[in-house]
């Protein structure tokens, strides 16, 4: 018996191993969670890949691959869970063209989605989505070819032989038949993700089936009107909790998310004597004014914002920016617009008192998890938590991009860049790349004179994707990814910036451009195992 195994590089720090199918993946999944090699952080399995994520300061690409080369696959692993019946309201935006594509009527479509067992493979993209397949083979069809900005949570729907539902509001390229109110994920529920690996599921119309959905439990913020601390008076644009997020939680279907500029916010808690993974304020464009009812030292790195500070008896006057400054009692604080960059972060010394969700105080705008938006109204509550001496003399914070000009981003081509012709890649190195208004924490969307020519129109088997992935939907307009992406996606990644240059692309202002280049070049490795 002969196996193929394909190692495809997914940026600095991340190896993609292509096997021949689904089945042979899992297997490689449950082997690499038993037997970790050395620098192994985490594992991102799909439909025909294993993503690995490790340290580079443990280990390499070559020691990886030949670890996966050795490794025994010929027993196959077996996977049992529970049978869930889910309701659906068959009014999806895509039932009607699904339904000519394969040639049916939507009756027949759903009487045959209905009639189906769909076995969840694993999980991925966003926290409690999970890649379905099903036992009628006939369900085959492509993806959007250009995904929507938003789809629904609880939204049921297909891409190539799978079938998922949407957890949270996202974007996607999965064609919708139809929506279900049950909550696929939920921090309340002892198991939060609804469906696990081994699970198998059966639709049912709502519109024929008796079955009443579970009802749907609204999750309550707590607000105290009488909460004491940094009054908010002005926020143009939600400003949100950011730590170094979440990572090791891939097998959750949870990204890392955490701050976009992870050299900033470590500089504002240095600033301040926090810890510096504490939690601070990211803050957009600035925009955001607070008033502090005691004493109170903060910092401010990142985009540089004028920082004017308006004391109780009316006077005003201005800030430092990365440097510690104090507030007394009834001062007011104002951020002004930044004139480079995009996101700044506001530390406060003691930390906030924040509440982790898994273990993070950030806010993962796609997978709806952390804490809520800051608006006006709110209170910063003070944690005041021990903290060290205030640091003056912080080294002068590096330039950042401003609106109009280019940035040059290194980037590791690969795992996907053969899906490309050579025009495509040249095209992806050569021409600059403009940040579009559509950009966000999930990804920044880029607009090219030229669109990156493929060599084919071929379907891309869900995969895991790489903080830093440039993902290229059909349009051939690239969308890179920064800290809230999906774990997996469907469309080829021709490049991975390199994490070096992660924090400057979190900094890149809306209508800037951006220059792609390459510092290493496409490697893939074959290997032909005899079993």
């Amino acid at each position: 018996m002969s196996e193929r195994l394909r190692f495809l590089p997914a940026g600095n720090e991340a190896l993609l191993v292509e096997l021949d199918d689904l089945e042979t993946t899992l297997t490689l999944l449950d082997r690499l969670r038993a037997v970790r090699p050395e620098g192994l952080k985490e594992l991102v399995p799909a439909a025909r890949t294993v993503m690995i994520r490790f340290d580079p300061l443990a280990t390499n690409r070559s020691a990886i691959a030949a670890f996966v080369a050795q490794l025994d696959l010929s027993n196959r692993s077996a996977r049992k869970g529970e049978t869930f019946d889910i309701p659906v309201a068959y009014d999806g935006e895509d039932l009607g063209e699904v339904a000519a594509f394969l040639g049916w009527s939507v009756e027949e479509l759903i009487r045959r989605h209905t009639e189906a067992t769909y076995t969840v493979a694993f999980t991925g993209f966003a926290p409690g989505f999970a890649y379905m397949t099903c036992d009628d083979a006939a369900f085959d069809v492509p993806r959007r070819k250009t995904p929507r900005v938003r789809i629904p949570a609880g939204s049921v729907a297909l891409a190539g032989k799978f079938g998922g539902i949407y957890p949270t509001d996202s974007p996607g390229g999965w064609q919708i038949l139809g929506t279900t109110p049950l909550r696929m994920w939920d921090t309340a529920r002892p198991r939060a993700a609804l469906l696990a690996p081994g699970d198998r599921v059966r639709f049912r119309d709502m519109a024929k089936s008796a079955i009443a959905p579970a009802p749907v439990r609204e999750r309550r913020v707590d607000t105290d009107p009488a909460a004491e601390g940094l009054r908010v008076i002005r926020a143009d644009r939600p400003a949100l909790y950011q730590d170094l997020g979440r990572p090791g939680r891939a097998d959750q279907g949870v990204s890392e998310s955490g701050a976009l500029d992870r050299a900033s916010l470590r500089d504002a808690n240095l600033c301040v004597g926090n810890p510096s993974d504490a939690a601070a304020i990211e803050i957009t464009f600035g925009g955001f004014a607070l008033r502090t009812d005691r004493p109170a030292t903060l910092a401010l790195t990142g985009a540089p914002c004028p920082l004017e500070i308006r004391t109780s008896h009316g006077r005003s006057v201005f800030a430092p920016f990365a440097r510690p400054f104090a507030l007394d009692a009834g001062d007011e604080l104002t951020l002004g617009v930044p004139s480079e960059g995009m996101r700044s972060y506001l530390a406060l010394r003691g930390g906030f008192a924040d509440e982790p969700v898994l273990g993070s105080a950030s806010t993962d705008t796609l997978a709806k998890i952390g804490p809520p938006p800051i608006a006006a109204g709110d209170v910063l509550v003070p944690a005041d938590r021990p903290a060290a001496a205030v640091d003056p003399d912080r080294p002068e914070p590096k330039q950042l991009p401003r609106t109009g000009e280019t940035v040059t981003l290194d980037v590791v081509l690969g795992p996907r860049t053969d899906w490309f012709t050579d025009k495509g890649v040249q095209t992806f190195l050569s021409q600059e790349w403009a940040v579009t208004a559509e950009s966000s924490r999930v990804g920044v969307r880029l607009s090219g004179v030229a669109p990156l020519e493929r060599r084919d129109a071929a379907e891309l088997p869900s995969e895991g994707t790489a903080l830093g992935s440039i993902q290229v939907p059909h349009s051939g307009q690239p969308v890179l990814f920064l800290a809230d992406h999906p774990l997996t996606g469907g469309y080829p990644v021709i490049g991975v910036v390199a994490s070096h240059h992660l924090d400057l692309a979190g900094q890149i202002p809306i209508g800037a451009r951006i220059r792609f280049n390459s510092i290493a070049a496409f490697d893939p490795h074959v290997k032909e195992i005899d079993r």
